[in-house]
């Protein structure tokens, strides 16, 4: 049995890994080879449910077997599936509930860090195709100025390339 201290330092290790493989598969996964799951979440939504809430499907029962595994066979396990079960929490309330509005949390920041994420995710959705997007992270956002930035060059490099020579 682990002390404490080790738990909870695997719990916010693996909640700080989860954004970095969040952006990973956000960027090479949903908007490579899984784009046709992920195509809903960037199109005006119908009823409650999206075709990409098959990607909480899918790791929810990843996770669902590190907890059956850990509790069988090997104890650090499930202070694993704890840290990453804590980020799909926050990733449902501040990408879904603020940023989306799927879930009834009306406010919305005003300054600050939350408002730079609200405000680079929404970057992000400026783009309704699986190439040339900007921020994909969750929970961390990249300096507003800078997306806006990359967001023109690359609209500008796009519409380059679609002009005859």
């Amino acid at each position: 049995m682990m002390d404490w201290f080790w738990t909870l330092m695997l719990v916010i290790a693996a909640f700080l890994g989860m954004e970095v493989f969040a952006w990973y598969a956000h960027k090479y996964i949903m908007h490579g080879w899984g784009w046709r799951w992920h195509t809903s979440h960037h199109e005006p939504t119908e009823g409650v449910f999206e075709k990409n809430d098959l990607y909480v499907v899918v790791f929810s029962l990843v996770v669902v077997g590190m907890f059956a595994v850990g509790d069988l066979y090997w104890q650090p396990l499930m202070a694993i599936a704890s840290g990453i079960t804590l980020y799909g929490i926050v990733y449902s309330l501040f990408h879904d509930g603020m940023v989306h509005q799927r879930w009834p949390i009306p406010w919305q920041p005003k300054s600050g860090y939350l408002k730079r994420l609200v405000q680079a995710h929404r970057m992000h959705h400026a783009v309704r195709t699986r190439e040339g997007a900007v921020s994909f992270g969750f929970l961390y956002a990249p300096d507003v100025r800078k997306l806006k930035k990359r967001l023109k060059q690359q609209q500008a490099e796009s519409v380059s390339e679609d002009s005859p020579e």
